[in-house]
């Protein structure tokens, strides 16, 4: 099956190993690059709610450890501020949101605001202040979370 001696085979297993650890990298790499993709640049979309930067978008065929990596390349360039993403992978909805440590102390709260949009996907989640993530099954909802994030966002921030 793997064509290889009984004296060969460790060196051809480790060799198989090899590759599939290059193959695995590889499409991490490539996903994380369509994601990237797939967002396109939203940095146009930042609104300002009592003086917070806050972003919401969402992207499809994106899955929970690619909304991370997205939110963290974002709250780099955002600097200063609140990030909601929203994705749709096979009829599944991924939730996560990102404060920056400046914003959680005038009130903002990750985990609170994805409890309180979560229910518009049919879904629940939480997390701490400065990260939080949600599923749901119902991505026909993604537009009403986006509409609803700003006003609870709003209500957080002194």
């Amino acid at each position: 099956m793997v064509k290889a001696t009984p004296d060969t085979l460790a060196d051809h297993i480790r060799k198989l190993q090899d590759e599939l650890k290059a193959v695995k990298s590889e499409n991490e790499s490539l996903k994380a690059k369509e994601a990237q993709n797939a967002l396109g640049d939203v940095m146009d979309k930042v609104v300002e709610i009592k003086g917070v930067k806050f972003l919401a978008s969402s992207v499809k065929d994106v899955d929970m450890n690619g909304l991370r990596d997205l939110g963290d390349q974002l709250k780099e360039k955002l600097g200063s501020g609140v990030i909601l993403l929203i994705s749709e992978k096979g009829g599944k909805v991924n939730l996560m949101t990102m404060a920056t440590d400046d914003v959680v102390k005038k009130g903002a709260h990750a985990g609170n605001l994805i409890k309180a949009i979560a229910k518009e996907v049919g879904g629940g989640g939480g997390g701490r202040p400065t990260m939080a993530q949600a599923g749901g099954k119902n991505p026909a909802g993604i537009d009403s979370a986006l509409n609803a994030a700003p006003a609870v966002l709003e209500g957080m921030i002194k």
